[in-house]
């Protein structure tokens, strides 16, 4: 199968390219290579692929349209997974505008380009920061996400609702996927793990935010790769019971779903920091502060959805995905 990623140099990106070209798919491959985080680590996670026979790789912004049009003609794509959007809750806070570039006009440009070129599925990354005020547990598809926290979640938000419009109007296949807090090696340098590493290695104080009261459903790398994957190879269908009556947000009489993937097991930080003490043979410092701007208390993933229509439980446990995270760590910063 043709497969065009974006966000190919990212975490999710990259984890994803190897695997379908694991597979023998072929993928075309766009990334910005921006400066958000050190794009070294972008360019190290690219070069384990980006000579593969069956990879193609363009250096572009989804933003830049003709650019993006031109890609799409030449290569053609049956499926799309677009993961190329600006991450993060706190950096949306300071530099709003970057969002709107990113997430919501080059999210449009990759919907015409689909629209257009017959891509049979079109999967996409949401988040599970749309969740914003929800408080009841577990976050589920199908309970409305109308309240977000940040610029970061209502991009996400707008995202579900774009492909929704292309999906009824163009009878395009969307999935949106809301991933709950991904980890894992080659994982992004600005997200907790990876700071708390290089922290607690340099003896320096970690921050720990709502004085360590935070319950987060960590997902490990593998496990969000097999859920895309398995989504992507399943494009979106109508559900025939859907009524005006009594919308189902989770849902659409036209091929356009949501799923959550999370590990649902939460997990208290204060635990996830012991289990990285625990790998690591060192305690950390911790210099604990209120809750952030933006982030919210607690996540914890209904996930039944996508175990219903995929097959597919993510399983790996925070013991497990912080040792293979802080072995990556450790190998990888002896020669970076």
């Amino acid at each position: 199968m043709k497969i065009l990623v974006t966000g190919s140099a990212g975490f999710i990106g990259s984890a994803l390219t190897l695997r379908l070209l694991e597979r023998n798919d072929e993928v075309i491959g766009i990334d910005n290579h921006n400066d958000y985080y050190d794009p070294t680590l972008k360019e190290n996670r690219l070069s384990r692929h980006i000579n593969h026979h069956n990879y193609s790789h363009l250096e572009m912004d989804i933003s830049h349209r003709e650019h993006l049009e031109d890609s799409f003609s030449k290569f053609k794509p049956e499926r799309v997974v677009n993961l190329a959007a600006q991450a993060g809750v706190r950096y949306s806070i300071e530099n709003p505008s970057v969002y709107i570039d990113s997430n919501i006009v080059g999210f449009n440009n990759i919907l015409e380009c689909c629209r257009h070129n017959n891509v049979k599925h079109l999967v996409y990354a949401s988040s599970s920061s749309v969740y914003g005020a929800n408080t009841n547990m577990p976050f589920s598809v199908h309970n409305n996400v109308d309240h977000p926290l940040s610029l970061y979640a209502a991009s996400k938000k707008a995202n579900e609702l774009m492909a929704h419009t292309y999906s009824h109007l163009y009878n395009l296949p969307t999935t949106g996927l809301r991933f709950f807090t991904v980890y894992g090696p080659w994982g992004r340098p600005d997200m907790a793990l990876f700071l708390f590493t290089k922290k607690i290695l340099a003896g320096e104080s970690i921050d720990v935010f709502n004085h360590g009261k935070h319950r987060r459903d960590f997902t490990f790398i593998d496990d969000i790769v097999e859920g895309i994957i398995r989504t992507v190879d399943q494009p979106a269908r109508p559900n025939i019971d859907w009524s005006g009556d009594d919308p189902d947000p989770g849902t659409s009489k036209a091929p356009w779903r949501v799923y959550n993937i999370g590990n649902n097991k939460p997990v208290d930080l204060e635990k996830y920091i012991k289990v990285l003490e625990d790998c690591l043979g060192k305690k950390a410092k911790k210099n604990l502060l209120p809750l952030q701007p933006g982030d919210v208390p607690d996540t914890f993933a209904d996930v039944e959805d996508l175990i219903n229509d995929t097959g597919y439980k993510p399983t790996t446990s925070v013991e497990d995905g912080i040792q293979k995270f802080v072995d990556w760590y450790l190998e990888y910063h002896k020669d970076n």
